[in-house]
């Protein structure tokens, strides 16, 4: 088992150190094996409904009925979507819904999908 911990941008278990930086083949990330708090303070924490921990690629579904803005379109309960990222604002979820597409949602109104 690898002593190295996870990838701090996608949370990837397959980060390898290169001299005294980690690096994460996955999305690329690299930082420094010595840093502190100071360096992974750039990365949003984001919550779910749940309290849980959600980060760029997870999966979830939605936990209430949503209307579309601009549309007669209400997205149902269960709805599965993908994070793509996360992002500062309101609308703190940049995903894509099932069946609908791109959009921006709250972080309140989704749980994280058990992969």
């Amino acid at each position: 088992m690898s002593s190295l911990p996870p990838c701090p941008k996608c949370q990837s278990a397959f980060v390898y150190d290169d001299r005294d930086t980690l690096i994460c083949p996955e999305c690329a990330h690299e930082w420094k094996l010595n840093s502190g708090d100071d360096e992974n303070s750039d990365i949003a924490k984001v919550k779910d409904a749940n309290g849980n921990d959600i980060f760029e690629g997870d999966s979830a579904t939605l936990i209430k009925d949503l209307k579309v803005k601009g549309s007669s379109t209400v997205i149902k309960i269960g709805t599965k979507l993908k994070i793509n990222r996360i992002v500062d604002g309101d609308h703190n979820i940049d995903c894509r819904v099932d069946k609908i597409g791109e959009m921006m949602l709250k972080s309140e109104f989704v749980k994280k999908a058990n992969s």
